[in-house]
């Protein structure tokens, strides 16, 4: 059978949207060799159609970077170099390059290598996609990584609609109780994506005035973040759920609010509704929840808007802080009715759902 390395080198939530791309690897059929970073190990481990998973720290991708050294980067090209893959798909967001690693994979004797790339790749890609109008920048991530692994000859069989999606979540009954919740994930990663604290902690407290249970999840260095978040009414599972646990925690739950994060993209990947708060500092258009019920607020004509910060750079933060806890719970019941907010679309410019293939470049391009 064809051995395919797979790469998408950077966070949980990235790797999650490149799940449809994997399953038009793996249904070829192929068996599929994952190369991803530390941050996304368990969300490559939860892709239907990975096969094998390889974990390395990119310099040019990682954040904080490791040193390039030549024992850090022998790690991978020994790897590479015993296993013999047939082919190599780079997947990146519009701001990496897949370069580097196409180059490592050279050296390591990969005989061929498909990406997308706005520099000149000379013979580092047998097929190169260029952003273009075959090939927009503005479109779902998701669909992104896709059209790459259509462009090596790779596509999803008409009965996979190209949602995301991860192997079976457990039951968490025991760990969340058998009545109905809504899970708030006030965390995330890069801080100018949070909505303030107390703005959730607001939030639990309507949740709970209306009479919802409330699920307040976190990573174990945010359990003071989610304590606060609960105070006296929600459920604080801050520090006690892995990846796994945490998907059958979203999967059970009616709503989930999140900002621009992995969970976001986790309960997308099991059908939950999302409530994003989504900072315009990233377009929403790439990095919303994806084919699932949503809600999306924010202001994305906020000042920082395509900025990229990690902190805010305008006082106040408010893209977000502006958002009130009552708009949010607004959006929980839209979700929970089965209402389309028209407010909604407006702020998420919809690219071309149509992912047909754009012909790839061939050779030295």
């Amino acid at each position: 059978m064809k051995q395919v390395l797979v790469a998408r080198l950077d966070s949980a939530g990235d790797v999650l949207l490149s799940g449809p791309a994997v399953r038009a690897v793996a249904q070829h059929p192929a068996e599929v060799t994952y190369l991803c970073s530390p941050q996304g190990q368990a969300a490559a481990q939860s892709l239907p159609g990975v096969t094998e998973i390889f974990s390395w720290a990119s310099p040019w991708i990682t954040a904080p970077a490791p040193a390039a050294t030549q024992h850090h980067l022998e790690v991978l090209t020994s790897f590479l170099a015993d296993r013999h893959f047939d082919e190599a798909i780079i997947l990146t967001s519009f701001h990496q390059s897949p370069l580097p690693l196409a180059l490592l994979l050279r050296l390591s004797g990969c005989p061929h290598i498909t990406a997308a790339s706005t520099d000149f790749a000379g013979s580092l890609l047998d097929v190169r996609l260029k952003p273009g109008e075959d090939f927009p920048e503005d479109q779902p991530e998701a669909v992104r990584a896709l059209r790459i692994a259509e462009a090596a000859g790779y596509s999803l069989p008409e009965d996979d609609d190209g949602a995301l999606s991860v192997r079976r979540p457990p039951d968490v009954t025991d760990l969340v109780g058998g009545e109905p919740y809504v899970v708030v994930h006030p965390g995330a990663a890069v801080p100018a994506r949070a909505w303030p604290p107390l703005h959730h902690a607001a939030l639990v407290e309507l949740l709970a005035g209306i009479s919802r249970r409330v699920v307040v999840t976190g990573g174990p260095s945010e359990r003071q973040l989610t304590a606060t978040v609960a105070g006296v009414h929600g459920l604080d599972l801050g520090g006690q759920t892995d990846f796994r646990t945490l998907s059958g925690v979203l999967e059970h739950a009616d709503v989930v609010v999140a900002g621009n994060t992995g969970p976001a993209h986790l309960a997308a990947a099991v059908g939950t509704p999302v409530v994003s708060l989504f900072s315009p500092v990233v377009p929403a258009v790439r990095w919303a929840p994806y084919k699932v019920p949503l809600e999306l607020l924010g202001d994305q004509s906020a000042p920082c808007r395509l900025s990229r910060a990690r902190d805010c750079p305008v006082p106040g933060h408010p893209c977000l802080a502006g958002v009130s806890p009552g708009e949010v719970l607004e959006a929980i019941g839209r979700l929970e009715a089965g209402i389309r907010s028209l407010a909604t679309q407006r702020r998420l410019t919809e690219a071309d759902p149509d992912t047909t293939a754009p012909s790839g470049e061939r050779s030295h391009a």
